[in-house]
């Protein structure tokens, strides 16, 4: 797998991860702050992936 696929699969889990903040913030707003965690973190490894 090539540096790129990496980091767009990265990316895209934080997107995902993102969905997921907003789809549970109304309701539980604990599991919201961890998918946001999350997000931000796969985010961050996806630029340091490309650095």
């Amino acid at each position: 797998m090539s540096n790129t696929t990496i980091a767009v699969l990265l990316f895209a889990l934080g997107g995902f991860l993102i969905g997921g903040v907003y789809a549970t913030w109304k309701s539980v707003k604990f599991m919201a702050i961890v998918l946001g965690i999350g997000a931000l973190l796969a985010i961050g490894g996806a630029i340091a992936w490309l650095a």
